[in-house]
C-alpha cells in the first residue's frame, strides 16, 4: 500500500514560494469506504458537506470513475484521466462511483507562486477539471513525489516543490492541447498566421492582411490568436521583429535608422523606446 504522506514546512520552506502539504495515492475498491480512515482529521471530511482547505491540491483519478462538485464550478462526472485542482477556502467535494471505486493520486501545496497564477488567470476556480488522459509521465512525477515525501532527505521540500511545478505546468499544457485538438481548423489558421509572419518578417504586412490571408475576420482571428498563443497577434509579431532587429544588430553594420525602416517600427526614436522596453538596453548598448 503507498504511503499517504502529511508534511511539515519550515518558514525557511516558505520562502522558496511554494510548499508541499501532502502527497499519496489511494485506491477505493467499489462499495468502499470513503474518505478511508488514513486521514488526518484537517484532511478527512464527509462527501455529503464538502470541505473546505487552506491549500491547493492536484487530484489526479487512475482509474474508475466518480463526481467533483465546487462553489465556483458546479458538479461534473470524473473519470480515469481527468485532473481537478482543490482552491483554497473554496468549498468543494468529491467521491467515487461506488459501483466502480476509484484510484487517485494528490499533491497539496501552498505559497506565492500559486497565489499569482491565479492572480494571472492562468488558474480559475471556475475552471478546475483538466482533461489529459492516462498519462504515464504524470504518473511517474506523482510517485517521485511520493517516494521523496517518503525519505524526507535534506532540503525535500525544495525538490517537491520543483515536482509540484513541473506537474502543473504538465497538467495545463496538455489540457491546453487537448482544447486545441477539439479545432483543428482554428490551430491551422493560428499555424498558418504565424508562418506568414516569419515569412513577411521585414515586409509592411498588417495584421488585418494576415487575417484575410488565413481566411478569418480581424476580431476573431485577433480573439483565437490570443487565446491560443496568450498574445496579441500584433504583440506576437512585433516580437518577432525585435528578435530580427537583436540579429541584425548583432551581425551587421546596418545603421539604428535603417533596422527601425527596415523593419517597420516607423521611426529609429520609437524603435530605441521600444527595443529599450523589451530588451532593457538601447539598441547601441545592444550592439556594444
Amino acid at each position: 500500500m503507498r504511503p499517504i504522506k502529511y508534511i511539515i514546512e519550515s518558514e525557511r520552506d516558505r520562502l522558496w514560494g511554494l510548499t508541499v502539504t501532502t502527497v499519496g495515492y489511494e485506491s477505493i475498491e467499489p462499495g468502499g469506504r470513503y474518505p478511508s480512515d488514513r486521514h488526518l482529521d484537517g484532511y478527512c471530511f464527509s462527501p455529503d458537506k464538502g470541505r473546505t482547505l487552506q491549500e491547493y491540491q492536484l487530484v489526479y483519478v487512475t482509474g474508475g470513475r466518480g463526481l467533483f462538485r465546487s462553489a465556483s464550478f458546479g458538479e461534473a462526472a470524473v473519470e480515469a484521466g481527468a485532473i481537478f485542482l482543490l482552491f483554497p477556502d473554496e468549498w468543494h467535494t468529491y467521491r467515487p462511483d461506488p459501483d466502480t471505486g476509484w484510484s487517485h493520486y494528490w499533491i497539496g501545496f501552498k505559497g506565492a507562486n500559486m497565489d499569482a497564477r491565479v492572480a494571472n488567470g492562468f488558474l480559475d476556480a471556475r475552471e478546475p477539471v483538466f482533461h489529459v488522459g492516462s498519462d504515464n509521465e504524470i504518473v511517474r512525477l506523482f510517485m517521485k513525489a511520493i517516494d521523496v515525501a517518503d525519505r524526507e532527505m535534506a532540503n525535500f521540500q525544495q525538490m517537491l516543490a520543483g515536482i509540484a511545478n513541473y506537474l502543473l505546468g504538465l497538467v495545463y499544457t496538455l489540457d491546453r492541447n487537448k482544447r486545441m485538438e477539439r479545432n483543428p481548423y482554428v490551430v491551422s489558421q493560428i499555424d498558418q498566421a504565424r508562418m506568414i509572419m516569419h515569412e513577411h518578417i521585414e515586409s509592411r504586412l498588417t495584421i488585418q492582411d494576415i487575417a484575410v490571408r488565413v481566411g478569418v475576420g480581424y476580431s476573431t482571428f485577433r480573439k483565437n490568436f490570443k487565446k491560443y498563443t496568450g498574445m496579441s497577434p500584433a504583440a506576437y509579431f512585433q516580437d518577432l521583429r525585435i528578435r530580427r532587429a537583436e540579429d541584425l544588430l548583432r551581425t551587421t553594420d546596418m545603421p539604428v535608422k535603417e533596422i527601425a525602416y527596415r523593419l517597420d517600427f516607423g521611426s529609429a526614436d520609437y524603435f530605441s523606446a521600444l527595443f529599450r522596453s523589451r530588451t532593457g538596453r538601447t539598441p547601441r548598448e545592444f550592439r556594444g
